[in-house]
């Protein structure tokens, strides 16, 4: 039987990538449910094309638009981010993709994991907020987590058939984003157009920014932990420009396993929708012949402070790092607008982190109002 498919975030860059997936492998997969946050320009087209048994768009205010426009398609349309809470709770749903950005993507995934749906996650800031939560309401509903988030795809793939076998340590791989040889007298000086040019993956703006001040990689060696139960000091981020090998496992032996390929995100995602079962592609293969060199070295702390504020996060613990992830989506998305300067950013999140009261074994609740605390906090600092 096809897997069916819901997709938290269709017109983002995952969501999008999912969806061309789908469409090579229609045999395979079906697309019950998309979601988007504001684009109905192109959740119209994704519903027109794919014909889900259900939309919704959570910006109210577009909700006549795209009714009208799937008014003669067999097409339930909805709207609003209660909607995208509930959406996922649906019977006819085997696989929900939360490819959602940000905090918003939470509360969906909790409601699909109590409703005992398989996740393929691309929303990182799930467990970066609240992963002890998340991961005990894996245990309780006998749910699984399968990444998608290239670095932890290759992590799980490189664990496949060693459930016996000690983790040593993990190695995080980080391409290092545009400006990874740049100095500071450049950096204070960055435009967002510069950071928005990845040299080699094509993610939405929030992503993109991040990697450029490896925020995202932070982020990454977070949600590591909870994927796959390691401590701090086994997750080591290591920058390797090219972006062959996606990640690495050492094992207590010494071995060390590697997943490679091109820096192309629909392998990740195709492989979380066929796990256990690996499915024939068209992508593009790797030539070594065209890679004689790969290349390692230590990503900047002292430069890249992001990076250095999301460890200290994940070994606080508690909702430190759910201020840390709130304070950054206010700042990225104030870099954007050319509120604030590039290395303004880890300046403001420090400060946040500061500033909001810890708790050391937060509730949902807890998690709720921290992060609109730290916005609010953040927001402020922006405005001065």
């Amino acid at each position: 039987m096809k897997k069916r498919i819901a997709i938290l975030g269709s017109t983002g860059s995952i969501g999008v990538q999912s969806l061309e997936v789908i469409e090579k492998n229609l045999e395979l997969f079906s697309v019950e449910v998309l979601t988007a946050n504001n684009n109905s320009e192109l959740l119209i087209k994704q519903a027109i094309k794919f014909e889900p048994n259900v939309v919704v768009i959570a910006n109210e205010e577009k909700y006549k638009e795209v009714s009208s426009a799937l008014a003669k398609f067999p097409i339930k349309v909805y709207s609003g981010e209660n909607s995208i809470q509930q959406v996922v709770e649906m019977d006819t749903i085997d696989i929900v993709i939360t490819a959602m950005v940000g905090f918003s993507g939470l509360k969906p995934t909790i409601n699909a994991i109590k409703s005992k749906k398989n996740i393929a996650l691309a929303n990182k800031e799930t467990l970066v907020v609240a992963g002890e939560l998340i991961k005990n309401l894996c245990v309780a509903n006998k749910v699984s987590i399968v990444p998608v988030d290239s670095e932890h795809s290759a992590i799980f793939q490189c664990l496949v058939g060693e459930q016996y076998n000690l983790v040593e340590k993990i190695y995080l791989t980080a391409s290092g984003g545009p400006f990874r040889e740049k100095d500071y007298n450049f950096l204070k000086s960055v435009k967002k157009e510069q950071a928005l040019k990845h040299p080699n993956w094509n993610m939405g703006n929030k992503v993109t920014i991040d990697s450029s001040s490896l925020m995202n990689k932070g982020l990454e060696a977070i949600e590591a932990k909870w994927l796959f139960n390691l401590k701090p000091e086994q997750i080591e981020v290591i920058v390797h420009p090219q972006s062959i090998i996606h990640s690495m496992v050492q094992f207590e032996d010494g071995s060390i396993k590697a997943q490679m390929g091109l820096p192309d995100m629909r392998l990740p995602i195709q492989y979380a929708l066929s796990f256990p079962d690996r499915i024939f592609s068209h992508f593009e293969r790797f030539d070594f012949m065209k890679y004689p060199t790969l290349s390692f070295s230590k990503p900047n702390t002292d430069l890249f402070r992001n990076l250095a504020l999301a460890y200290f996060a994940m070994k606080k613990g508690g909702n430190m790092p759910c201020i840390l992830n709130a304070a950054n989506e206010i700042v990225v998305e104030a870099f954007l607008q050319d509120k604030i300067g590039f290395l303004e950013m880890p300046e403001v999140i420090e400060k946040t982190m500061n500033k909001i009261n810890f708790i050391k074994n937060p509730s949902l609740d807890d998690y709720i109002e921290t992060n609109k605390e730290a916005r609010d906090v953040t927001k402020k600092m922006i405005k001065k």
